[in-house]
């Protein structure tokens, strides 16, 4: 089964509120913890929205440990690298990152997409049970592996941001 290509759009929080959710063509928005930004997910490209749209190709969906529950934490890092390393993240990414988080307890799902136009070029998308999640020792030892030590320093123009479910429109 070919996993699902998105579109996202990404805008400033004080944007937010102009979002009508009985209108919108997100399908979820997700607030970042720190109040900066929020992002939104449609399965179509949204015809009538007054903000930017992005497509999202879909490289890979793994089920989480706790698949089926619900997962109102959204753990994203968009990242870049150089094209002499392309390769070795991808291949870093497939084999060891996406599925050993994946496996955490606390994961619902874990996702890798190609941003067709515009950088950081690769988002990963982490849909959480609890951040609490990410300090599980399961995800700490994937983060901290030889390869990971070796792929990390690769990385550039990176965002790491943790998101909550959110509804558009006046607060």
């Amino acid at each position: 089964m070919t996993p699902p290509n998105l579109w996202q759009c990404l805008i400033a929080a004080q944007d937010f509120s102009r979002c009508d959710p009985t209108t919108s063509a997100a399908q979820q928005w997700w607030r970042s913890k720190d109040g900066q930004t929020c992002r939104g997910y449609a399965k179509n490209r949204p015809e009538s929205e007054h903000f930017p749209w992005v497509a999202l190709e879909c490289v890979v969906e793994l089920a989480g440990a706790s698949h089926g529950q619900d997962a109102p934490f959204h753990y994203v890092v968009e990242t870049d690298a150089d094209d002499a390393n392309l390769a070795e993240l991808n291949e870093w990414y497939q084999q060891e990152h996406l599925p050993g988080l994946a496996a955490v307890p606390g994961t619902v799902r874990a996702r890798r997409y190609l941003r067709t136009q515009g950088k950081p070029r690769f988002v990963a998308c982490y849909d959480l049970v609890t951040p609490a999640a990410m300090e599980h020792p399961s995800w700490l030892a994937v983060r901290h592996t030889e390869w990971s030590s070796k792929i990390r320093p690769l990385f550039q123009n990176t965002f790491r941001t943790l998101y909550a479910q959110a509804t558009p429109g006046p607060v």
